[in-house]
């Protein structure tokens, strides 16, 4: 960590003298830096089930700011632009957010304690319509008082429910303007959820869900910006202009315009022709890639675990079915391939090797293929199952190809489904049996940069709980994670869970989805992040010297 860290300094330093003219450097820093990721833009909201699988967070760390954000190795950074949070209870955990006097969005609105209302309301779980990727954090809070139109709010948790990571909650991109959809619907929205108006809190969930979805026409003053970029257009191809926002009040981004391109087939012909300043994706995900020699790549793990997740109605809704196809599947081979090690975590993502073995009882069964004890498991009864994941991507291809393989022989059909939408819904909405993607359902590292947060996508009634998956014991263990610090006793939940996970089967995890950075060799500052926001972290400090 300490050499990553070292080697970001000297970057922003280098990218900050080139800013103020070092001789090594341009005169000045080009106006326009072209970033590619390995997600759909889909919505402004990385917050929904959609959002927060997409490349939105990749997007928009720096377009949608709030108390924290992720470093480069995905640690809590606190983001004092944007507010201050004070600790003024332990037992039961109060927290008192303080929301700069200057800030503003973009739009000439001040931020205010109403967007933090709207964000837990939005994903607490305690209001239905909301249709929230995750409740982990937000669950455990039992008020939020906050009068409408103020800076301040107090954050009151439920007795004995103090959330360790409370710095994941009202972080980069988790608040969005609550005046949008004041606005739109002409309600006062602190005051509709405060008050528990159910009717008016469904149109609020509703507006939540969908008027922040990117379109090449939309009308770019229902997204208004709270950090140092602004959305200023949506292009044909998905593509996202981003553009310095003049209402910001903290140092001036660095480079005036950031195009967000969707990761597309062509990653090799936009390298070859020097098209692209920064690519962010899955490793291998582009097959294997020739570098330019003006071009630099570097390679990282991410805190997201590259899986299948079962879908929670069709052929792999029994269990015996998901015993099976997961008892065929190479997981030796697919994870030599990624030349990386099998993981074998479920709860603990992000600190998995803290805890050694403790979630691994169980494992030793779907490790080689075995298709003999497949088709024992399915009573020797023929099954057909479709996968899919987000085209296109040469490694996952790859990996469905050898699943299909090795599972022939136990009768089990698989079909390669995939499409360039593919993704969490596609799952929900039973076009394909098996998502494979990352924590989430995410085609990048979906993580949250928390295992205790990431461990929410196994819980009951979670948005990303994408194979619907309910045991009572596993929701206990995940609760107990989230409030416990001890690593003995995080080993020993995870050590009470691993058989129940493994015996269930809601996932199969695969190994540790890896992350390739690719920039030009002009550009400075730009570092990777094992989390979903992933390069995007920081871009308001790139430099692209001309």
């Amino acid at each position: 960590m300490r050499a990553r860290l070292r080697g970001t300094a000297v970057a922003v330093t280098v990218a900050l003298g080139c800013v103020f003219g070092v001789s090594s450097c341009s005169d000045s820093p080009a106006d326009e830096i072209t970033y590619a990721i390995d997600g759909t833009l889909s919505t402004y909201n990385t917050n929904t089930v959609l959002g927060a699988a997409s490349g939105g967070p990749q997007a928009f760390a720096r377009v949608l700011t709030g108390f924290n954000y992720h470093g480069p190795d995905g640690q809590i950074v606190g983001d004092h632009d944007f507010g201050t949070i004070a600790v003024v209870g332990r037992a039961p955990l109060v927290l008192d957010y303080v929301i700069s006097d200057k800030a503003v969005y973009s739009d000439g609105k001040p931020v205010t304690c109403d967007d933090l209302v709207l964000a837990w309301a939005s994903q607490s779980g305690r209001f239905p319509g909301f249709e929230a990727a995750n409740q982990a954090g937000y669950r455990e809070i039992a008020t939020v008082d906050c009068a409408p139109g103020q800076k301040r709010a107090r954050v009151s948790f439920a007795a004995d429910r103090g959330l360790v990571d409370f710095g994941q909650l009202f972080a980069a991109t988790s608040l969005m303007p609550a005046h949008v959809i004041s606005d739109e619907l002409g309600v006062d929205v602190t005051a509709a959820i405060i008050n528990n108006d159910g009717p008016t809190i469904d149109r609020i969930a509703q507006a939540w869900n969908s008027t922040w979805n990117l379109t090449p026409n939309l009308d770019v003053k229902r997204f208004p910006s709270s950090g140092p970029y602004k959305l200023e257009s949506v292009s044909d191809d998905g593509a996202v202009v981003l553009v310095a926002n003049d209402k910001w009040w903290g140092a001036k981004p660095v480079t005036n315009k950031i195009i967000v391109s969707p990761r597309g087939a062509d990653v090799q012909d936009r390298l070859n022709n020097g098209s692209v300043d920064v690519v962010d994706v899955a490793s291998g995900s582009s097959g294997v890639l020739n570098m330019p020699e003006d071009y630099t790549q570097a390679d990282s793990p991410s805190a997201g675990i590259e899986q299948l997740i079962f879908a929670a109605q069709g052929p792999m809704a029994a269990p015996q079915a998901r015993r099976a196809l997961a008892l065929c599947t190479p997981r030796d081979v697919i994870a030599r391939n990624a030349e990386v090690p099998i993981a074998n975590t479920r709860l603990n993502p992000v600190t998995e090797e803290a805890v050694g073995s403790a979630e691994a009882v169980g494992a030793d069964q779907f490790v080689a293929s075995n298709p003999g004890a497949a088709r024992d498991a399915l009573g020797n009864q023929p099954l057909a199952v479709r996968i899919g994941y987000q085209t296109p991507n040469a490694r996952l291809a790859a990996t469905v190809g050898a699943i299909a393989k090795s599972c022939a022989p136990a009768g089990i059909a698989v079909q390669d489904t995939s499409s360039g939408t593919t993704g969490p819904l596609t799952l929900r909405n039973n076009e394909i049996d098996i998502l494979l993607a990352s924590t989430g359902g995410s085609t990048g590292s979906g993580s949250t940069g928390s295992s205790a947060m990431d461990a929410y996508d196994l819980h009951t009634g979670n948005g990303n709980n994408l194979s619907g998956y309910t045991n009572p014991q596993i929701d206990g263990i995940i609760d107990a994670l989230a409030v416990t610090a001890d690593p003995k006793e995080v080993a020993r939940l995870l050590g009470e869970a691993g058989p129940i996970l493994w015996a269930d089967v809601p996932t199969l995890p695969l190994y540790r989805q890896q992350r390739t950075l690719i920039t030009s060799k002009k550009m400075y500052a730009v570092s990777s992040n094992p989390t979903r926001w992933g390069a995007g972290w920081n871009m308001d400090r790139w430099l692209l010297a001309t």
